[in-house]
């Protein structure tokens, strides 16, 4: 701003000349970043891919390696690899001539200012300079033009900079989970009472999953979910978490409908064990005591002894202190799964959600922890979701689901004398 004041100061005509020129190199800069912007966009998109693809294969080499996948893998991430250095280099190229081009303009400009110059110098015209005045002019006609080739040095860094910011932007941006009415409630002391009434549910609206569900747990009954794989039983849990929220119907919890509860203190209510287990680097006491940190380490130990735990954590270098890496370092996948069933009886939840909860510990510890269970399933709502239908011969309610409706409900007793669907499933498990 103060060159351009110097400038007008010297003449004002040339001074013009010089501010309605100038934005050429604007422009000029403007159409080469036009044109590598697609360049860096498909450079973050392939990285994007490249660093998937390794995180992917490196995280599952056991199964690369039993499959003899490693070779075809290789090959693809050379492919990515290739692609990803074509991008580059093309978008390094576009953007490489922002510079050059802008200081061509800039010296045109420098050039036309000092015919212009020479022109006051001789004729006067457009104004009357001396020698000296256009050798001052000029220098402030370069010093003017300096900031635009120097923010067009470095095009290259902030086109790759607002390429990973629109990827950053565009997963901040992303829809996140409905908030809380403002008029939610705080569910204190649950008793377990859950209403599931008439909910329809799909993940694609063209393609119904869950139809008409009706369901009425009183607190402390056990329900059991069998079926066949893509029913909806796990669909049914998330709804009771509100992972999901229903398309039709409504979920009742002690009377209240979940989506007029904070989603804090619903999921609060609930103690949930699934199929696939999930631990965290840190000790093992740590990861015990996920859903209830103020635990004490005895009541820490106490939870273990009832998931038939702590044996083989006492056996640990540091037993309980001992850290394990990120999900669960060299344990087995029956440990894993003892850790998360010691951790939700730690918590000592209302509501019990059991997916597959036994599916990864051998037949011995199965028998000892399904104990454990049914002491804390007593006066406890539950619902398991369950293929072994043995682990489910006690429950209070059985709900037989086939394309994602309830085709039948009794107990195992009252299903098996009917002769029906879930009769056919409990034979074919047990037809010696």
């Amino acid at each position: 701003m103060g060159t351009l004041v110097f400038m007008l100061t010297v003449s004002v005509p040339m001074a013009i000349v010089v501010v309605l020129v100038t934005p050429l190199s604007i422009v000029a800069a403007g159409l080469i970043a036009k044109l590598s912007n697609k360049s860096f966009a498909a450079q973050q998109r392939i990285q994007g891919e490249l660093g998937a693809h390794v995180e992917e294969y490196v995280g599952q080499q056991k199964l690369v390696a039993a499959f003899g996948f490693a070779p075809r893998a290789e090959e693809r991430f050379g492919s990515l690899n290739g692609e990803l250095y074509t991008a580059g280099e093309r978008a390094q190229f576009l953007s490489s001539l922002s510079n050059p081009g802008t200081r061509f303009i800039n010296n045109i400009i420098y050039a036309v200012v000092g015919v212009l110059g020479c022109s006051c110098v001789i004729t006067g015209w457009p104004a009357t300079l001396t020698v000296g005045g256009v050798q001052t002019f000029l220098s402030y006609a370069n010093q003017y033009t300096k900031p635009f080739n120097e923010v067009t040095s470095v095009i290259t860094q902030i086109q790759t900079a607002f390429a990973s910011a629109r990827r950053v932007f565009a997963l901040v941006d992303a829809a996140e989970e409905t908030p809380d009415a403002p008029t939610a409630i705080e569910l204190t002391d649950p008793q377990g009472d859950v209403q599931i009434e008439h909910v329809d549910f799909s993940y694609v609206p063209d393609r119904p999953l869950l139809r008409d569900i009706c369901v009425h747990a009183r607190p402390g009954m056990r329900f059991a979910l069998v079926g066949p794989t893509g029913c909806g039983k796990t669909t049914l849990i998330n709804l009771l978490l509100r992972f999901y929220d229903v398309n039709a119907g409504q979920i009742l919890l002690d009377g209240h409908d979940i989506r007029q509860l904070t989603r804090k203190s619903l999921r609060a209510a609930f103690g949930m064990v699934l199929q696939e287990t999930w631990l965290f680097e840190g000790t093992v006491a740590d990861n015990i005591a996920y859903g209830r940190p103020d635990a004490t380490r005895e009541q820490v130990i106490a939870a273990a002894e009832r998931a038939h735990a702590d044996s083989f954590i006492r056996a640990l270098p540091q037993g309980y202190d001992t850290v394990i890496g990120e999900d669960g370092g060299t344990f087995s996948q029956g440990q894993k799964q003892l850790l998360c069933i010691a951790r939700i009886m730690l918590t000592d939840p209302a509501i019990l959600l059991l997916d597959e909860a036994t599916s990864s510990i051998d037949t011995r510890t199965e028998l000892q922890v399904q104990e454990a269970f049914d002491q804390l399933m007593s006066g406890r709502t539950s619902f398991i979701v369950a293929h072994r239908l043995s682990t489910i011969r006690n429950a209070d309610c059985i709900l037989m689901m086939r394309d994602g409706q309830i085709i039948e409900r009794g107990t195992h007793d009252e299903l098996v004398a009917r002769g029906g669907a879930y009769a056919e499933l409990y034979n074919a498990q047990f037809a010696e």
